[in-house]
């Protein structure tokens, strides 16, 4: 049995019970009697399908939200934000001129003809986090249904009615049965579907633990699979950057969703002579930030999704501050509450090799371009980074020897649908987002010919 209970209100919104064996194998034969007929219909037949379900989440954005907001705490407009952007996801993939992408003819003079033709592979498991419980599914699910696979998801324990509505959000938006199922799932029960013979992949987001652990099953199941997991992406700011554009990001990029969230800006690298400054205007603007209540309007910072993640982010400030690090601001816990706060830490400070996902901004100073390479790189993770200098050539010299899958010139790191999304190191493999996500869960199938018949 699971218990879902709002972080906020701390009220049991509901009950669930996990799936029984026979109930779990049903629902992949399920899946897999869907993936026979939903793997014959073009692709324009099942652009219809997406886009209607973009529709719906556009029409019910606030709706949805405020499941959202129950289950994890975020703050609503932020939950509305995030089913929005679903939607755009929605009219990206079902707008796509598909058909120009998934054939490739090749004229080879000993060939009569020789092209790649791109097939699904049938059932795709999808295990996915609380922290952006729509937006992390549709993010997978969408373009893995647009080449002909079906889907199941192992949803957060803690956001299991979001799993619900969504597959619910399938139906209504007319998909045939079966074509994506939620699965209420105990952990053991998760081999059992990467096992079963008509799974054919799957794709986690979630912790370097998780992700290390469903690709053992991969590995020992030989399922293809696709990680998205941690980070602590840099935030690195030259001499010459424009300080008011990047204090207002980066309060942004680290404070959205109580810092919940893979891509945010975790460690502030900062060039020494701007360094003063840059952290008196950051600390004003963070102490501007209006702290509440999830539900209202006006709230941009609120808790965090569970107390434990709460309790677990102050023992790393604790941490961190008898290992040296200077409390800059903040650093308090009030149940699921963690006040804003600053650390400033030397380079070479424990902290930095941990992924922080609360509302904890890491201060580090470097004295030259040198400096600032090797911290930022100093990092068992690889997922973003960002830069902020007015000197575009030196941005681009240094985007391409940084250690991450996304680098953001001027701009903090965001997951755009029409742009590749990934790590690597061990921020994980395979990407999401764009064209690419189209090709992860596909066979690449060469047929030719040779001779006159």
């Amino acid at each position: 049995m699971i218990q879902t209970i709002n972080p906020y209100t701390k009220e049991v919104l509901n009950t669930y019970s996990f799936l029984t064996e026979k109930e779990l194998l049903d629902k992949i034969e399920s899946s897999h009697q869907a993936f026979k007929k939903w793997e014959a219909k073009s692709y324009i037949e099942r652009q219809h399908y997406i886009l209607q379900l973009g529709i719906l989440l556009e029409n019910h954005a606030t709706e949805y939200a405020s499941t959202i907001v129950q289950e994890m705490g975020k703050p609503l407009t932020e939950a509305t934000t995030e089913v929005r952007k679903c939607a755009l996801l929605c009219r990206y993939y079902g707008n796509l001129d598909i058909e120009t992408l998934t054939v490739i003819n090749y004229k080879l003079d000993d060939y009569q003809e020789a092209q790649t033709i791109y097939q699904p592979l049938g059932i795709i498991l999808g295990i996915m986090p609380w922290n952006f419980p729509f937006w992390q599914v549709l993010r997978y699910a969408v373009p893995t249904l647009l080449m002909g696979n079906t889907t199941l998801l192992k949803h957060a324990p803690n956001t299991i009615q979001c799993g619900i509505l969504i597959e619910e959000l399938f139906i209504k938006a007319g998909f045939p049965i079966g074509i994506f199922q939620n699965l209420v799932l105990d952990i053991p029960q998760v081999e059992t579907v990467i096992a079963h013979p008509f799974v054919q992949g799957v794709t986690l987001t979630g912790s370097e633990r998780a992700g290390s652990s469903v690709a053992s099953l991969a590995g020992k199941y030989l399922k293809k699979s696709v990680l998205e997991l941690g980070g602590s992406d840099p935030f690195i700011v030259f001499e010459d950057a424009d300080l008011d554009i990047a204090t207002s990001k980066g309060v942004l990029s680290r404070f959205l969703n109580s810092g919940q969230v893979c891509i945010a800006a975790k460690r502030f690298i900062l060039h020494h002579t701007i360094a003063e400054t840059f952290i008196e205007q950051f600390i004003t603007k963070i102490q501007e930030l209006h702290i509440g209540n999830p539900m209202a309007q006006s709230t941009q910072l609120s808790l965090m999704a569970r107390e434990d993640l709460a309790i677990q982010a102050e023992k790393q400030i604790q941490k961190a501050l008898s290992q040296g690090a200077k409390l800059l601001l903040g650093g308090k816990r009030k149940e699921n509450f963690i006040e804003p706060t600053v650390l400033h830490v030397s380079s070479d400070h424990p902290i930095l090799q941990e992924e922080i996902f609360a509302p904890i901004a890491l201060i580090i100073t470097a004295k030259n371009d040198h400096e600032i390479l090797s911290i930022a790189n100093d990092t068992t993770y690889g997922l973003g980074a960002s830069i902020w200098t007015q000197n575009i050539k030196k941005a681009h010299e240094l985007a391409l020897k940084i250690e991450a899958g996304t680098v953001a010139i001027n701009e903090i790191v965001l997951s755009d649908p029409r742009l590749p999304f990934g790590g690597i190191k061990n921020s994980g493999y395979g990407r999401e987002l764009a064209v690419n996500a189209l090709f992860e869960f596909v066979n690449v199938k060469t047929v030719y010919r040779r001779g006159e018949q």
